[in-house]
């Protein structure tokens, strides 16, 4: 029977690896069979994280999205070991939050820099090596998938910087999809809502708890297990015809026509 989800000989490249999102999607990529390169800026977070994996199948350094010098030198050596960079997870991200009038440009410019310049940093860099390999003849040189989220598409209180930075990540999405369809290369975006993270505590509190549900049919927040299948989907051989798309997983949060 085919898998159409099997990873087999890919090399997955995922950032913000430690925990979350990027750690769940990291943890199904490794039993789909693919290899990983995984980052992260907290060292002891990501050296617990690959425990136990298979250090033939696992490249793994920590380090800053918005370090360009520390992207290059990670996915040229990425490169040279597994072959290429055949997927990315731009996943890492940051909040600070304030509402408007209290937000200092510090906490404006820290989460632009990670959320929105971070992804376009580790897309460009990756989509090179993608497209080296699809100048050589590779057809299907790999797949990109861009973390967003339902403040980018709606807003959200207390978190201008945050709202912006992942409305910028579906643009990025789009225009980089436009541009490297020619080459093979697929870029899509997956819209979160409230995932059960750290990074929502205050959101899932008792305080906010029954209004947030309320605006889900589905009645329950997303689990960072479930919501990574998005994520598997859309680099795998299941999506080979998906590009440029914004895939909304939040129990139907955010219903459109």
């Amino acid at each position: 029977m085919i898998n159409l989800m099997d990873m087999s000989g890919r090399n997955v490249m995922v950032t913000g690896a430690a925990q979350g999102i990027g750690l769940e999607a990291a943890k199904l990529l490794y039993a789909l069979g693919a290899r990983l390169t995984l980052l992260d800026a907290n060292p002891q977070k990501l050296e617990q994280a690959v425990e136990g994996l298979d250090p033939q199948r696992v490249l793994a350094q920590s380090g800053s999205v918005t370090d360009r010098t520390f992207l290059e030198g990670l996915v040229a050596e990425a490169a040279e070991r597994f072959g290429g960079v055949h997927g990315l997870v731009n996943n890492a991200g940051i909040t600070r939050t304030a509402m408007i009038d209290k937000m200092s440009v510090e906490q404006w410019q820290q989460v632009i820099d990670v959320n929105l310049t971070g992804v376009f940093n580790c897309l460009q860099i990756v989509g090179m090596d993608m497209k080296r390999r699809a100048d050589a003849g590779d057809a299907s040189p790999g797949s990109i998938v861009n973390v967003s989220s339902d403040a980018g598409r709606k807003g959200t209180i207390g978190q201008i910087n945050y709202g912006a930075a992942k409305s910028g990540v579906l643009g990025v999405t789009m225009s980089a999809a436009r541009e490297w369809g020619r080459h093979g290369i697929r870029v899509n975006s997956v819209a979160y809502g409230v995932v059960a993270t750290e990074m929502t505590e205050v959101v899932r509190s008792e305080k906010f708890r029954a209004r947030y549900l309320a605006s889900i049919p589905l009645g329950r927040f997303l689990e960072p297990a479930e919501a990574v299948k998005s994520i598997a989907f859309l680099l795998s051989d299941a999506s080979s015809f998906i590009t440029g798309q914004h895939l909304s997983v939040n129990g139907g949060s955010h219903i459109t026509a």
